[in-house]
């Protein structure tokens, strides 16, 4: 598989490369990013190879990350239409200013003119509503996203980080009222995270949304740096360290990544990109080297084998309707009830009586 191997997102039109960039390690900024210099190396890996989709966010770097990608860009605006570019909204930057940030009419509408000033462009594909805001009436939101569309400065609508309820409910209202639609989610997805599994990537399956993971490294966890025998932290994780339940998983990523010859990340990327739902995944790097070897997840095929022993170290905690639909499965059989897409056996309802009620 190659970065032009396109895919849909979501129930749309729009095509993205199966890896997008992004660019929240623009920017040295924030202490630990990447130089302006070393990003543009990497935009240009990126697009050389037939990436087009690149990810980024007001708040990056405190807006660094967005000047960087229109600094590149002003250098070659043929290259502008060709790209799936997209950024975020949702935090605050202005001091003092309670209207700076949030999902209002007002704060969408400022964010966004910042963004194309910053990124030196009149429109963007994707803007994402970076976060819940349990305040600000979703429908102020979603209308308010819309009126952009309508307008030209947007062409599609995402969501990231936002709970599976709060999504629906924005997605059902948009579909009412003729809006445009949310076509695709931001989460947190990785082999040491996959509570999305229980409600947010379902309901972006049965909705039509495409999923696009986030820290699918897990903060550099899977890496390769880690193993029960190497718990020494790491500047790329902040000093950060693994518990033991994640050493467990660990371990076994490293264990199938020597038995294949690959980096243990490129074993977990492969892992990630196998998911059902997953449309693209979000990688970040703050070197050419890291950027190039994550590529490589492009060309890791993993066995049936190998996904079985992943999935079953990893198995997540899910609250409902999982554990639920296990205990009902079995006496909803006659309505063709199944468990993890298997048929559950039958069983009565209630016990075998003479008594009619």
């Amino acid at each position: 598989m190659s970065l032009d191997s396109y895919v849909t997102l979501g129930r749309s039109g729009l095509r993205v490369s199966p890896i997008t960039l992004g660019t929240m390690t623009f920017g040295e900024d924030w202490g630990w990013g990447a130089s302006a210099g070393e990003s543009e190396k990497m935009l240009a890996a990126y697009v050389d190879r037939g990436g087009n989709s690149i990810d980024t966010a007001n708040t990056y770097t405190n807006g660094h990350a967005e000047k960087i990608i229109g600094d590149y860009l002003a250098g070659r605006p043929s290259s502008r239409e060709r790209l799936v570019l997209a950024t975020k909204f949702f935090g605050n930057m202005y001091e003092k200013d309670p209207n700076g940030g949030g999902p209002s009419r007002k704060a969408i509408v400022q964010q966004l003119e910042n963004s194309l000033r910053r990124l030196q462009t009149d429109y963007v594909d994707i803007y994402w509503l970076h976060n819940f805001d349990p305040v600000t009436p979703v429908e102020e939101t979603m209308r308010a996203l819309d009126d952009q569309v309508r307008a030209g400065k947007i062409r599609y609508v995402g969501f990231s980080d936002v709970p599976a309820w709060a999504t629906a409910e924005a997605a059902t209202l948009a579909r009412w009222h003729g809006w445009s639609p949310i076509i695709a989610l931001q989460v947190e997805y990785s082999l040491l995270e996959r509570t999305a599994e229980g409600e947010l990537i379902p309901m972006a399956q049965a909705m039509g949304m495409g999923v696009l993971p986030w820290s699918p490294l897990r903060g550099g966890f899977l890496s390769g740096k880690y193993s029960s025998a190497n718990t020494t932290p790491d500047d790329a994780t902040r000093g950060r360290v693994p518990d033991e339940a994640s050493l467990v998983v660990i371990d076994a990523v490293n264990a199938i990544a020597e038995e294949l010859g690959v980096s243990s990340a490129q074993v977990a990327l492969a892992w990630l990109h196998g998911r059902p739902g997953v449309s693209s995944i979000v990688i970040g790097a703050r070197r050419m080297d890291q950027f190039e070897a994550n590529l490589g997840a492009l060309d890791v095929t993993l066995t049936d084998a190998h996904r079985a022993t992943l999935d079953d170290v990893s198995v997540p905690a899910l609250n409902f309707p999982a554990e639920n639909n296990r205990l009902l499965a079995p006496t909803l059989q006659f309505a063709g009830a199944t468990v993890d897409g298997r048929p559950s056996a039958m069983l009565p309802l209630f016990q075998t009586s003479t008594t009619r009620y």
